[in-house]
């Protein structure tokens, strides 16, 4: 299993279950969509999409929260271009890349929703997603690691 996620060759190779690749390729670009989207929206996302009450704060705090949306969306692009960069030329990561999102959604529900959460006037797609995607990442990361029978 360790080989499977750190191989000593990365190459172009996928050997585990074509729908934890497939998924992988939705998640591709839904992520590069989402870094966009605060990076390019006018409020970041921050209330249209992700409900936080801007109109309720100073126009100071809201230019900063829109401000680090924005920021937000720049890493995530920058993720999301690692993940385009795994499906074109080292598919031998896919493994490693489920067990970064793994962590990465598990990070956002414990530091939004325990750690330092923050108002929201509604549900956000994001927090949805959050309690569903640590379990989704790990059964996606089995399926990867496992040979795929052809």
């Amino acid at each position: 299993m360790f080989e499977k996620l750190f191989p000593k060759t990365i190459d172009n190779q996928y050997r585990g279950s074509a729908i934890a690749k497939w998924l992988f390729v939705v998640i591709t670009i839904h992520a590069v969509g989402r870094s966009l989207t605060h990076m390019f929206l006018p409020d970041g996302g921050a209330q249209s999409i992700a409900t936080i009450p801007l109109d309720a704060f100073s126009p100071s705090a809201a230019s900063v929260i829109v401000g680090l949306f924005a920021y937000w969306g720049l890493s995530q692009l920058l993720f999301g271009l690692v993940f385009v960069l795994v499906l074109w030329r080292y598919q031998s990561l896919i493994p490693l890349m489920w067990v970064f999102m793994f962590i990465e959604y598990t990070g956002r529900l414990l530091i939004g929703g325990f750690y330092k959460p923050f108002e929201i006037v509604g549900t956000a797609p994001g927090a949805v997603l959050n309690h569903v995607f640590p379990v989704l990442a790990l059964i996606m990361l089995v399926l990867s690691l496992r040979e795929n029978k052809q």
